[in-house]
């Protein structure tokens, strides 16, 4: 018998400039995340600061969502036909500086409105990040390490969601022993923790350079009269508008199950604390502590599940193949976000339902870094990745808002949240219809022009 070679681990492919680049994309993404969950932690801190009518904060903490998911969406048409037109490293590190610079000025609002201001801004920084990481590890490491790399890299930004989690804790901890700096809240604390990231952008600004793949190809487009970051390209022009549309359908249903629904499981964690609470005679301050405390727990545990089910879904794409992953973890966000909104009633059952419902609803996004770079040409990479991320937030802005309607209408109590999510997550099945219809990327090179 003839030995075989080892199969040589896909990572020793890479070179020292490989790395960095990979390091730094998986570092801004991770910090987006971090900022996205610090918002979530402290948006019903906030409310119940900001707004006087302290029976309004869940409804209007939906609206504050939308408001930035909305900016998230723009932000990701704008800055990802950028980075196809001007270079992905150059807009990656400016739209780090966007969202962290805003992040730090919620500390210091004074009403709904200005909130909301900041948030819209913050979400312009965070909605190009996705597109413009993914397309620039994409373009700068070797073919055969494309798909583990980003999957890596996807699953890695729950590390953010992690140090949101344990920084939640901390805070909710000295929060409850009044130890804030300056008598800050909780909620402004975390915001001001969120700025940090902005440090990335001036350290890697003059150090990262462009793919040496987007710089010819960029050059020769210029020759052959390809238009770069075209959206006119991306939706009208049959070759690719059919990708974008329809990859549209299917990312928007597993936005809106994680950001449309899934974030808003704190409000459950909420309610359950607040009840133990009550019946411990806590108020004031020391109940905010607590709740931020468990609300806090609550993100890890999720997360921890999250980052299983990214490796794990984004495994699956790798073996067998993109579309059969993506349909596995669309059902298994639906399912698991049925069991947290249905059955999760006591805090010890915070311990595995919410781990549960991390893998599932986190999971679809493990497959969206690997397959949406696969379905466009390097002119319209991060244009396209952008469209279909972050136009699905555009899309899952209105989540938030239908589901505080139909919890207003249904008495505006935590039941009538918990019944609006389930039917709200009835729309990650339509994502599992239109996969079919999108053809499949294993194995395949990248796209030509």
């Amino acid at each position: 018998m003839t030995p075989t070679t080892p199969v040589q681990p896909w990572w020793r492919s890479f070179t020292r400039e490989h790395w960095f680049v990979f390091i730094v994309a998986s570092l801004a993404w991770m910090f987006d995340c971090l900022d996205q969950q610090v918002f979530n932690l402290t948006r019903g801190g906030a409310m119940d600061a900001l707004l006087s009518d302290k029976t309004k904060a869940t409804e209007y903490g939906s609206y504050t969502t939308s408001v930035f998911l909305i900016g998230w969406a723009i932000g990701g048409l704008i800055f990802g036909a950028l980075g196809d037109r001007f270079g992905r490293a150059r807009m990656l590190t400016w739209t780090i500086l966007l969202y962290s610079l805003s992040t730090g000025l919620n500390a210091f609002s004074t009403g709904f409105t200005d909130f909301c201001v900041f948030r819209f801004i913050t979400g312009l920084g965070v909605g190009g990040v996705f597109g413009l990481a993914v397309a620039l590890v994409a373009d700068s490491v070797p073919d055969h390490t494309r798909a583990p790399a980003l999957g890596l890299l996807q699953a890695l930004s729950t590390w953010g969601n992690l140090i949101a989690g344990m920084l939640g804790m901390g805070v909710g901890a000295l929060g409850r022993q009044h130890l804030l700096p300056f008598n800050l809240a909780p909620w402004q604390t975390l915001f001001l923790i969120g700025a940090l990231p902005a440090l990335l952008s001036v350290l890697v600004m003059s150090r990262l350079k462009e793919p040496t793949k987007w710089v010819q190809a960029r050059a020769e487009g210029k020759v052959r009269g390809i238009k770069f970051g075209s959206y006119a390209a991306l939706l009208i022009d049959s070759k690719w508008s059919r990708n974008a549309w329809l990859a549209l359908i299917a990312c928007s249903a597993g936005i809106i199950g994680l950001w449309g629904i899934g974030n808003f499981h704190p409000q459950i964690v909420g309610d359950i604390i607040a009840r133990g609470a009550a019946a411990r005679g806590l108020t004031g301050e020391a109940l905010a502590g607590e709740k931020a405390y468990w609300q806090a727990t609550g993100l890890l545990l999720q997360n921890i599940g999250g980052f299983l089910g990214m490796l794990t879904l984004a495994k699956l794409a790798q073996t067998w193949g993109r579309r059969p992953a993506f349909a596995l973890a669309l059902l298994l966000s639906f399912l698991s976000t049925v069991l947290v909104f249905k059955f999760m009633r006591e805090r010890d059952q915070m311990y595995w339902m919410l781990p549960i419902m991390g893998f599932g609803q986190l999971s679809v996004f493990g497959v969206f870094a690997v397959y949406l770079p696969e379905l466009f040409p390097i002119s319209l990479r991060s244009t396209g990745t952008s469209f279909c991320y972050n136009v699905g937030r555009l899309l899952a802005a209105t989540a938030p808002f239908t589901v505080g309607r139909i919890t207003k209408s249904l008495g505006g109590n935590i039941e009538g949240f918990r019944t609006a999510g389930l039917w709200m997550s009835l729309v990650l099945l339509l994502g599992i219809a239109v996969l079919p219809f999108l053809p499949e990327t294993k194995d395949q090179p990248l796209p030509a022009e």
